[in-house]
């Protein structure tokens, strides 16, 4: 395999399909997040992706669309980009953040409604600005600042914010303490009149996420350590403005996020899940009695919840999972009563998890599904009303997608039921099969834009099909059935996947002499653990993987994970530390294996897939390693995300159909 394969006829296929899903260079959102409506229900912002090319990262710009007519503007950025919009609670001022003053440097800046197009900036700080919330009153804004240095989760690709440059020798070393101040997350608010900004949280906390109680405090998850593995570990407090006081409103079983207040700070609600990574999360809606301090679970009729928000002091919006559905709906406090306004599983909405926004009718959500691109709407009253659409003109081409997306299960062999979603090339089967396995390990594969399941589409036109399994431990159908992996990780959810071939072969869809597996992160270990367990696979690609369990509790950002989910100790011989590690039992493995990692990733260090090349290449497997140098987790970036989905494919193109590329 060539290191440059940029001039090979699949890179060109490769390419060709971006370039019909991201429009470079037309100035076309193609991609969409962080909706919000104004007040007055009139219109809705938004950040919008546009790609200027496939040889950099795309950029993002602050939009704002007329909710009835659906007219579209772009608000003038002079460099870099701008995200997260969020208007003022009397509609009156456009609030968001922007690196357009020094290049990764995200600040807080302002527009006034009636001059949207002249945003003014905020005294800076000294630290990297990841969100902001107006005070009820929308006389403040609380903006959550990490230093520069601070760990990124594994969903921004587990790196760390970039440091200021500073005029060093490049001979001169990395230092690492462990607890340098600007490792850091802390709480500044800015006063819109005074045009001050301050710092306002204590020292010593590190503090992950934070929201309004009132005008004169504010909730925070928070820890002890600045570690992302602390996070695990966090809990919810109540600060005040005025000083250092604060209390504790909320001890967790699992893993918290998403604290939001009711209008007059009397309640409050955050989600409680069993979580793998931070910002990922999808669980039990908590209600929090601020002054009596009772915390109840609420009834949300089996949904699992991901991003909630009040509409006011009675209702609680809130959208998530239940199995396959997508739900948007909303709780009543005062009669413990559910109102659904949207339910279905040929959309679903958001990207890593859904997140939603009160409109008058329901609720406006960014929604997609595996051959719709991402489209504004507004969902209600049994409606779907597409608002706009961020298709570019190929991409809204009935033709472009030859395959479909249908839900599928199987019982594992214990009996308990699994759920899937298959992309099925267009013929008859059986078909070569890539089972591609999920994140987390708690997350859920869903019905998404062919655009964010890498070579899912590419894969289709060869007619190789593509398995994305949910197997216990995924989220969506309970806190329960996501706790089934932890401690049992590598366990009996590697039968989960087994079963779920044998099933496929059994309906005639899969050919069993033509598997192949893949996945990255959680799903990068299960890709390289099943093919230790079992000989059925023709191939395998893991992506950003963990191969040794031992190297990845002393090299990881997240320390705290492989213990927790293990239910093991990395300072013992022997367990699961030992039992459930690939390279222990690289001797067991005949699957040819092309593995891709990223350099600069601290979730799953790239050392975890050299341990397993060398290893598979010590017992004569054969084995490729594509190291990307400037990538973290996941390998997220373009042109990156071009060259490792033309190598995969190719990979599979190679071993499940025999047809070896010229790469």
């Amino acid at each position: 395999m060539e290191k440059d394969i940029r001039q090979s006829s699949l890179y060109k296929e490769v390419e060709g399909y971006f370039e019909a899903i991201h429009a470079p260079g037309e100035d076309t959102i193609t991609d969409a997040a962080d909706a919000c409506l104004d007040p007055s229900g009139d219109r809705i912002a938004f950040t919008g992706t546009i790609f200027s090319d496939l040889a950099s990262a795309p950029f993002t710009r602050i939009c704002i669309v007329e909710s009835d007519s659906g007219n579209l503007q772009q608000l003038p950025c002079p460099a870099n980009g701008d995200r997260l919009p969020r208007w003022s609670p009397d509609g009156q001022h456009l609030a968001f953040l922007s690196d357009r003053g020094e290049a990764g440097n995200a600040q807080l800046y302002i527009a006034s409604a009636v001059n949207i197009n002249n945003a003014k900036t905020t005294p800076a700080i000294d630290g990297f600005v990841e969100y902001l919330h107006w005070s009820p009153d929308g006389t403040k804004i609380l903006l959550g600042v990490a230093g520069f240095g601070a760990d990124l989760a594994g969903c921004q690709g587990g790196a760390t914010i970039a440091a200021k440059q500073q005029e060093l020798p490049d001979w001169g070393p990395e230092i690492d303490t462990g607890d340098a101040a600007n490792l850091w997350r802390s709480i500044y608010v800015h006063d819109i009149d005074a045009g001050t900004t301050e710092k306002v949280s204590s020292d010593g906390l590190n503090f992950w996420e934070a929201n309004w109680l009132r005008a004169d405090s504010f909730m925070a998850v928070v820890s002890d350590s600045h570690s992302e593995g602390s996070w695990y570990e966090s809990e919810l407090r109540r600060f005040s403005l005025g000083g250092e006081k604060s209390d504790v409103l909320f001890t967790p079983t699992d893993q918290i996020g998403l604290p939001v207040a009711s209008p007059s700070g009397d309640l409050a609600c955050i989600t409680e899940a069993v979580c793998s990574d931070r910002l990922i999360l999808c669980g039990t809606l908590k209600l929090l009695d601020i002054a009596g301090g009772e915390v109840t679970s609420l009834d949300t009729e089996y949904v699992e919840v991901t991003h909630a928000i009040w509409r006011d002091d009675d209702r609680i919006l809130y959208t998530g999972h239940r199995g396959f559905d997508t739900v948007v709906a909303e709780y009543s406090v005062s009669n413990s009563s559910v109102t659904t306004h949207w339910s279905g599983t040929d959309r679903t909405f958001g990207a890593w998890y859904p997140a939603v926004w009160p409109s008058p009718n329901g609720a406006v959500v960014i929604a997609e599904s595996y051959d719709v691109a991402p489209e504004l709407v507004e969902v209600g009253g049994g409606r779907y009303r597409v608002i706009t659409s961020f298709a570019s003109e190929p991409s809204s081409d009935p033709g472009l997608h030859t395959a479909s997306a249908e839900s599928v299960t199987w019982t594992a062999r214990d009996g308990l039921e699994i759920q899937g979603w298959l992309i099925r090339p267009a013929g008859d089967g059986p078909f070569p099969l890539v089972v591609d396995i999920h994140g987390g390990p708690v997350w859920q594969c869903r019905n998404r834009w062919s655009g964010r399941l890498r070579g899912a589409k590419i894969l289709a036109d060869h007619g190789i099909a593509s398995l994305y399994p949910n197997p216990r431990g995924s989220s969506g159908r309970g806190q329960d059935f996501a706790r089934l992996v932890k401690g049992d990780m590598g366990g009996e959810d590697t039968h989960d996947y087994l079963t779920g071939c044998d099933a496929l072969v059994e309906r005639g869809i899969a050919d069993p002499e033509r598997l192949g597996v893949t996945g990255i992160s959680y799903g990068g270990f299960m890709s390289a653990w099943l093919i230790t367990q079992d000989d059925r696979f023709a191939a395998a690609v893991p992506i950003s993987c963990v191969a040794d369990w031992y190297s990845q509790h002393r090299t990881s950002q997240i320390p705290f994970f492989d213990e927790y989910f293990l239910d093991g100790s990395a300072y013992e011989a022997g367990g699961k530390f030992f039992e459930r590690s690939p390279v222990m039992f690289a001797g067991n493995v005949k699957t040819p294996t092309l593995q891709l990692t990223g350099a600069k990733d601290q979730n799953t260090p790239p050392t975890q897939a050299l341990e397993f090349h060398r290893s598979l290449l010590e017992h004569g497997v054969r084995s490729v390693l594509a190291t990307y140098p400037t990538a973290g987790h996941g390998i997220r970036s373009y042109p990156e995300v071009i060259d490792h989905t033309t190598r995969y494919v190719a990979w599979f193109l190679e071993h499940l159909l025999d047809r070896p590329q010229e790469l």
